[in-house]
């Protein structure tokens, strides 16, 4: 029960359909003027469906300069063991390392692999391509939603997350599992973070000693999100647009990056990117707890309308819009592929 009232009383724990439902009109009002729903996959065209369904996070990357990402390899579903290990050797990659499906789902099957035998376990259960990915070096992670219309040659930041990744302090008495109970935010995450720790949950931390139990920052997975778009500078839009003026056709997303610090990041150095999304993209820092409902709709409105004045403007471009047909059989597969990464366990 009192993780139930937890939800109902933080609007960022809602679910999808109720959280969006104001905009599901405004999505209609636009589709009526685009004779079509899935404007969408014009907002970025060179990759598939924009970035709103069914894109290959391998295919994005190959749009970024590599300096700015970590180094990267698809594995195909289905591949021998033999080859697996070939091909991990291959790329020198070594332990940790992330693994994560190629066509992702909100930071589902997203792990951190620790040895060989976690590898393997994991290839076998795998029934979707995945990525290899080296862990990036950096601390602090962030979300960048970035703008830019088609007759523009400079683009814009709208908005910025941080993340504060779910991490436990020891206090020397209590173990992790009982740590966990102490924040409901963590609480959520027991079932899953029990299946992917065992008995490493009954360890008492000493003192002051912190323990990051999932490696990424994903919202669904624990981590806090706080609105940091106060950090928005000349020279941080500067660094961000230079290095997204460089992705081919790339108008509206996310940007998610790991950096050393603000001013380094500034600077344009020490920092890599984690992914790069597109016309899905949500402005996740309307879910800062800080943040009203009201609020989060006004967000949400400002950027869909951004999508859909870019997504006409490239359409005009003679980029065409997918045919009904053919988004609802990519809308079908997107489903399938759904399934798919939530059955995985």
């Amino acid at each position: 029960m009192k993780l139930f009232f937890h939800k109902l009383t933080h609007w960022e724990y809602w679910p999808m359909p109720v959280v969006y439902f104001p905009i599901f009109f405004q999505w209609l009002w636009y589709a009526a003027r685009c004779k079509t729903v899935f404007f969408f996959n014009t907002a970025n065209p060179s990759i598939k469906n924009g970035g709103f369904f069914m894109e290959s996070k391998m295919n994005i990357y190959a749009l970024i300069p590599p300096e700015f990402y970590p180094k990267t390899h698809l594995i195909t579903s289905g591949m021998n063991t033999q080859k697996l290990l070939q091909t991990f050797a291959k790329f020198n990659f070594s332990y940790p390392l992330m693994v994560k499906p190629d066509i992702g789902l909100r930071g589902s099957a997203v792990q951190k692999i620790e040895s060989e035998k976690q590898l393997l376990h994991y290839h076998s259960r795998a029934s979707f391509d995945y990525l290899l990915q080296d862990l990036i070096p950096f601390e602090n992670e962030i979300g960048v939603f970035y703008v830019r219309f088609p007759n523009e040659s400079k683009g814009r930041i709208t908005g910025i997350v941080a993340k504060e990744l779910l991490t436990v302090t020891g206090d020397g008495i209590l173990n992790i599992e009982q740590l966990l109970q102490k924040d409901p935010r963590h609480q959520m995450q027991q079932k899953a973070i029990a299946y992917e720790h065992g008995t490493a949950l009954k360890t008492v931390l000493p003192q002051g000693e912190k323990r990051k139990l999932v490696p990424y920052g994903n919202h669904i997975r624990g981590a806090k999100f706080t609105d940091a778009s106060h950090q928005i500078s000349a020279q941080l839009n500067e660094v961000i647009d230079g290095l997204c003026t460089q992705i081919p056709d790339f108008y509206f997303g996310r940007l998610d990056i790991m950096f050393q610090s603000w001013e380094e990041l500034e600077a344009g150095v020490n920092f890599q990117i984690v992914e790069l999304n597109g016309s899905a993209s949500e402005p996740t820092h309307i879910y800062d707890p800080k943040h009203s409902i009201f609020f989060g709709w006004r967000e949400l409105s400002r950027h869909v309308s951004y999508m859909f004045q870019i997504s006409q403007l490239n359409h005009q471009r003679g980029w065409p819009y997918l045919t009904f047909s053919e988004g609802i059989k990519q809308y079908q597969m997107h489903r399938a592929h759904n399934r798919q990464i939530l059955n995985f366990k």
